[in-house]
């Protein structure tokens, strides 16, 4: 990084964002320190990303932009690549107007020499290039809907097999991913770095007493995430709004975790999961002692995932949590759906069976969707 400004500003300059006194300043440290790039830790207008080009003699891109550009190098599933490209057009959109050097070139298809039924006559080459970005707009957006579709089907199919889902939330580099593989062996990718994780991981826990989760690694959370990007994930974000249970993940190593913690809790208000049961998990441990856990002790544990520790108990947590929603059910059910009392056994804890004249009497403390399952198979409900 050549440099760094900062500016207290009562209100924003409409031309520039930063006044004219600040941007000469701005000038002279970038010619000083041979600055080719300007990075503005705020949202730009157009008007105003075309002002201070024109004034600085630089690019400039402002924290949309920049956020946009590190989720691009991060999307490797085909859902997170249109996910990003449907936010870099949308936020593209109305910018297009600084992109071009020759926008008011009057496109070579008009006239009479122009192919008939393309462009009509006069067509500047930026509303061509307009009508381009909106026509793959509508395309991208097409195809996302078809993989938000998929999606929807996997989940509704992932809600039929009667395991509970937990999802790991919270800000970017706060260690979820560092705390999937120690709970599940994943293998996602753990890097020190933003938005190390785009494309939800979805791995099998079991769980001290036989019961068995899914549980989801999502994308992290930023302060002023852009409204692009909660529109385009909305689906992946879907798997955090339909959890049974919320691991709130915190950097307990990072001096600003308090306010990491309101962006989280913030942005889980704005995609309608608040109110969802969840568990603190304070993590980094080893590298702080956190006064807030103390706030949030009777649903909050200390762990360390890097160095495994306070994983048995965050994973005595989550059974004991599960443990609490079980119910008990007791069936008649035929003697052939063997794959039901399995399942019950797998999900929860069988208390007894009996065989008689090709039915078994069951009686189980299971999940509420799994009782569901077994009282809807049963003889009796059946013979209703």
């Amino acid at each position: 990084m050549a440099g760094e400004l900062f500016q207290s500003l009562k209100e924003v300059d409409p031309r520039t964002f930063i006044g004219r006194g600040k941007v000469s300043e701005l000038r002279d440290l970038a010619q000083r320190r041979g600055a080719t790039l300007t990075i503005f830790d705020d949202s730009l207008t157009p008007a105003q990303s075309r002002n201070l080009e024109g004034e600085l003699k630089l690019r400039v891109i402002d924290r949309t932009q920049l956020i946009l550009d590190i989720f691009a190098q991060r999307a490797h599933s085909q859902a997170g690549k249109l996910q990003v490209e449907v936010a870099q057009l949308a936020y593209l959109q109305p910018r297009l107007t600084r992109q071009w050097t020759h926008l008011s070139r009057v496109s070579a298809g008009g006239g009479a020499g122009g192919r008939i039924g393309t462009r009509g006559p006069g067509e500047t080459q930026l509303e061509v290039d307009r009508r381009r970005l909106s026509e793959r707009l509508t395309r991208l957006r097409r195809r996302l809907r078809e993989v938000e579709r998929t999606r929807a089907i996997q989940r509704r199919r992932r809600v039929e097999v009667p395991y509970p889902t937990v999802a790991l939330v919270g800000y970017t580099n706060s260690g979820k991913s560092t705390l999937m593989n120690a709970l599940t062996g994943a293998g996602v990718e753990a890097a020190a770095r933003l938005f190390s994780t785009l494309d939800p991981t979805i791995r099998r826990l079991k769980l001290p007493g036989g019961m068995s989760v899914m549980l989801s690694d999502t994308v992290g959370f930023i302060h002023r995430l852009p409204h692009q990007l909660v529109e385009a994930f909305k689906a992946t974000l879907e798997e955090v709004r339909t959890a049974d249970l919320l691991l709130h993940v915190v950097d307990s190593g990072s001096p600003t975790h308090p306010d990491q913690i309101e962006v989280v809790e913030r942005v889980l208000k704005e995609i309608g999961a608040d109110t969802l049961a969840r568990i603190m998990v304070f993590n980094k441990c080893d590298l702080a002692d956190t006064p807030l856990y103390r706030l949030h002790s009777e649903g909050a544990i200390k762990i360390s995932a890097l160095r495994r520790i306070g994983i048995d108990q965050l994973v005595a947590m989550m059974a004991g949590f599960f443990a609490r929603l079980r119910e008990e059910v007791s069936v008649t059910l035929p003697a052939a759906r063997g794959d039901l009392i399995a399942a019950a056994r797998r999900d929860g804890q069988v208390l007894s069976e009996e065989y008689q004249d090709g039915c078994v009497r069951v009686r189980a403390l299971v999940t509420r969707p799994m009782a569901g399952r077994m009282r809807k198979a049963s003889l009796k409900a059946s013979a209703r």
